[in-house]
């Protein structure tokens, strides 16, 4: 509504807010009271959070691999349109099953790399590294991340959705949807249209006189919000196997940056530090032992990221995990960082005051400590007591791969 004396009536909001809001009452920067009203109209009905976080960055994903009817990524859940499309579902289930098309047709390395550019142009989630590599696996293929970064090199980012700008998800539907952004990246041949989708039809009969109804939420493809995708790669001494940031959310300040890493062996510690307002601007906050095997799982480290940026402080703090990110996340956070830790992975070997400098465009990550001390360093490092010693936990544990290959069981 539009009740003048809540500040917050007349933005939307998302679940980032809500985080980063948390973080502000305990830096005094949103009072409780406040706190509640947000609360209130951050997430006005059913269905995914309004943002490009994970749940709908796959969704959108799953239309353009072709496994989803046209829609199916943006369709807001109450409409009347959502209730249709799940009808229209089994009817070309039904479709499909006579004609002999199978999900396998829409798993080829063809349509994973149209997958990893829509990827770049809509700003998907940091989890969408974890999953496309994991889905791809399924089929037999494997994704390379250097080849995400000539992928995102070269195709154009062109939403800035939650959380890179407050625009939501229902605003992409009435742009015209997940269609109109393969209709713009067609336009300069970025992707393969040429490709079979569950309709039956290819990509190209699916886009056919698809129109981009709002270029300021989606923009033309001659106009976009910046040349390179949402998602960058970067790869150093630190992190040989990679380390993934989603830099369309990411702020300009830290695009290049050093500071003294802050090194925490797990989310409730690096947690407490930022309650106690302990990190400063300029650092480096290291979250390890959070990997595949050290977490074991990944747990989302979104409640830090929000807590810092409720300080104000997301310009000007960056961090790196082994652990993952929520797709709500924003500033320069890096996760997914490979090896992890509980491997020995350079993570582990970092120190509190170690220089660590960020350089996203060029995709490189360096800890400023010479081979020789990270020798040194790796020979005295011992391998942590597992957190979880019993049960399916353990096992999973034990057979999961580092999050480079998607974190899937060997």
């Amino acid at each position: 509504g539009n009740d003048s004396s809540n500040p917050y009536s007349n933005k939307n909001l998302s679940l980032t807010d809500m985080f980063e809001a948390v973080g502000g009452v305990a830096s005094g920067r949103v009072t409780e009271q406040q706190l509640r009203e947000m609360e209130s109209v951050a997430c006005p009905g059913c269905g995914a959070c309004s943002g490009m976080f994970t749940a709908n960055s796959m969704n959108c994903l799953t239309e353009v691999l072709g496994l989803g009817l046209p829609g199916n990524g943006t369709i807001p859940a109450t409409t009347g349109r959502r209730i249709a499309l799940a009808k229209h579902a089994g009817m070309q289930v039904m479709e499909m099953y006579n004609k002999g098309i199978t999900a396998r047709c829409m798993m080829t390395a063809e349509n994973f790399k149209n997958g990893l550019a829509a990827d770049m142009a809509l700003g998907c989630s940091s989890n969408t590294m974890l999953h496309l590599p994991a889905i791809a696996h399924e089929a037999g293929i494997t994704i390379d991340l250097h080849e995400v970064n000539e992928i995102s090199n070269r195709t154009p980012n062109l939403c800035h959705l939650a959380p890179a700008g407050h625009t939501f998800m229902c605003e992409l539907d009435d742009a015209g949807g997940v269609q109109a952004v393969l209709a713009e990246l067609a336009k300069k041949n970025l992707i393969n249209t040429s490709l079979m989708t569950v309709t039956g039809k290819t990509i190209a009969e699916n886009i056919k006189g698809v129109k981009n109804r709002n270029p300021e939420i989606l923009r033309p493809i001659e106009n976009p919000f910046s040349d390179n995708g949402g998602i960058a790669i970067l790869f150093g001494n630190l992190a040989p196997d990679g380390t993934v940031v989603k830099r369309s959310a990411c702020a300009k300040e830290l695009m290049k940056h050093t500071g003294p890493a802050r090194v925490f062996n797990d989310e409730s510690e690096a947690m407490e530090a930022v309650q106690k307002q302990q990190i400063k601007p300029g650092d480096v906050v290291v979250i390890r032992y959070e990997g595949p095997k050290g977490g074991p799982g990944m747990r989302e480290m979104l409640a830090v990221t929000a807590a810092l940026a409720g300080q104000g402080l997301d310009k000007q703090v960056a961090l790196i995990t082994d652990g993952r990110f929520s797709g709500a996340t924003r500033g320069a956070s890096l996760g997914h960082c490979s090896p992890e830790a509980a491997v020995g992975g350079p993570i582990a070997l970092v120190k509190e005051g170690d220089k660590i400098t960020l350089d996203i465009n060029n995709y490189k990550i360096t800890l400023e400590v010479s081979d020789e001390e990270l020798a040194k360093r790796k020979a005295e490092w011992k391998a942590p007591e597992p957190k979880v010693k019993t049960g399916y936990l353990a096992r999973y544990a034990k057979l999961v791969s580092s999050a480079d290959k998607g974190a899937i069981l060997e």
